[in-house]
């Protein structure tokens, strides 16, 4: 399966796709050991980042997921990295080599991925103050971190 979405991934185009301006589809996570749901962070911006262990891309980003949470939450950021392993050992290991400074919350059925219309992997939705889905994003290109930077500043200051 991993193989398939790779492919996949080779021929889907990396600007942003057809979710952008809905609600964005509710799932819980922990933070700070408190279960969570992303419908309880109006008044926040969240990035959601979907992520698979095999994914090179999704290694490459971590540094600058880390990177723009520590930056940027106490203006109202907070990253939410969704993980799509169905394998909990490779996950538990990919964080080992790549920590995550924000909560990672896991779908291994691919339910929270279905509501969120996943097409490749990384994806990742940048979600307004209202909860709103403002940006997505397909891939990681690390010559378009100042592009996402500019769109996280952009949400951080509306409605301050």
């Amino acid at each position: 399966m991993r193989y398939v979405v790779a492919v996949i991934l080779l021929f889907v185009s990396p600007f942003s796709f057809a979710s952008n301006g809905k609600q964005a589809p509710d799932f819980n996570f922990s933070l700070d050991g408190q279960m969570q749901q992303l419908s309880q962070l109006k008044g926040h911006v969240v990035y959601v980042d979907f992520w698979a262990s095999w994914c090179k891309p999704c290694r490459q980003s971590f540094p600058w997921l880390n990177q723009i949470q520590t930056q940027y939450a106490k203006q109202g950021l907070l990253v939410v990295g969704v993980n799509l392993d169905t394998e909990p050992e490779l996950v538990s290991a990919f964080l080992h080599q790549v920590p995550a400074h924000f909560p990672i919350t896991y779908d291994p059925d691919g339910k929270i991925a279905q509501q969120y219309e996943l097409v490749g992997m990384p994806s990742s939705y940048l979600i307004d103050r209202d909860g709103t889905i403002r940006f997505s994003h397909k891939g990681f290109f690390s010559a378009k971190q100042g592009a996402y930077e500019q769109q996280i500043i952009a949400l951080l200051q509306e409605s301050e």
